[in-house]
C-alpha cells in the first residue's frame, strides 16, 4: 500500500504534535510518501513503512535560491530536476510496470548523474552556504528518493495530496476556528467525505444531499451502502431536484 501524506511540515508543523501521525499510522504497512515532518521519523524505523520523499520539496529549495541569488548551481539543479519531471509527464496515466520500465531506462541515468554532480558541486561551495545546505538536504534523502524509480506505483512527488489539502488551508483562513476538538473532528469527517466523493467522480454537494436525505431512516447495519463508491448512478435525480 502507498500513502500520500500532505505537506504537513509547512501547513501544520506548529500545531500538530508528532505523536498524532505515529498513532494514526501505527498499523500501516507500505510506502509513506510525505515530507520531512518529524512526526513521521519513528514510523520508518521498524521497516514496516518505507519512506518515499518528494522531489518537489528538493526542487523548491533550489528554486528559491535560483530566484533570490541567481545561483548557477541552483539553476542547474532546477533544470536537472525538470528533466525528470518531463519524463513523468510522458508516462502519466501509464501502468505501474510501464512507468517503472521507462524510469529505469531514462530517469535512472539522469538521477544517478545528478547525485554525482551534486557531490561534485559541494566541493565548490562554502560549507555553510545556503546552496550547500540545499545540496546536503537533497543527498540525505537521495536513497529514499530513488524508490520511485523502482516502483511504478510511487509518484515523483506528493503534490496530489498537497492540492487536496488546499481547501482546508483556505477554509482555515475564512472560519479561523472549528469551535472545539469535536468540531475539528466533524470538519475532518466532512472533508474526507467530500474528497472521497470527488475521487469517485461524484458531485460532493449532490452526494451529501443524497446521504442526508436518507441516513435518518437507513439501517445502521447497512450504512456502507451510503459510501460514495456505492451510490454511483443514484445521484442524478438529486442533481435535477437541486436545479
Amino acid at each position: 500500500m502507498i500513502l500520500l501524506a500532505p505537506h504537513i511540515a509547512a501547513f501544520l508543523q506548529q500545531r500538530l504534535p508528532i505523536e498524532h501521525p505515529q498513532s494514526h499510522l501505527a498499523k500501516f504497512e507500505g510506502i509513506l510518501q510525505a515530507d520531512a515532518f518529524a512526526g513521521f521519523n519513528k514510523l520508518c524505523q521498524s521497516g514496516a513503512i518505507q519512506e518515499a520523499p518528494w522531489m518537489a520539496h528538493i526542487r523548491r529549495n533550489f528554486f528559491d535560491l535560483m530566484k533570490a541569488h541567481q545561483s548557477p548551481i541552483a539553476t542547474e539543479a532546477v533544470e536537472r530536476i525538470a528533466a525528470l519531471y518531463r519524463i513523468e509527464k510522458e508516462i502519466k496515466g501509464k501502468s505501474a510496470d510501464e512507468r517503472r520500465a521507462v524510469r529505469t531506462a531514462r530517469a535512472r541515468p539522469l538521477f544517478d548523474d545528478m547525485r554525482r554532480w551534486l557531490e561534485q558541486a559541494l566541493t565548490q561551495l562554502a560549507p555553510k552556504s545556503e546552496t550547500a545546505a540545499a545540496i546536503h538536504y537533497a543527498l540525505v534523502l537521495w536513497d529514499a528518493l530513488a524508490r520511485y524509480l523502482d516502483d511504478g506505483r510511487i509518484e515523483i512527488d506528493n503534490l496530489i495530496a498537497e492540492r487536496a489539502l488546499r481547501p482546508v488551508a483556505l477554509g482555515r483562513r475564512n472560519y479561523l476556528f472549528a469551535g472545539s476538538d469535536a468540531g475539528g473532528r466533524r470538519a475532518a469527517i466532512l472533508y474526507s467525505l467530500i474528497g472521497t466523493a470527488r475521487l469517485n467522480g461524484l458531485d460532493p454537494e449532490a452526494y451529501l444531499r443524497y446521504v442526508l436525505s436518507r441516513i435518518g431512516e437507513h439501517p445502521i447495519k447497512h450504512i456502507e451502502e451510503l459510501l460514495p463508491w456505492k451510490v454511483d448512478g443514484k445521484i442524478g435525480p438529486i442533481l435535477q431536484q437541486a436545479a
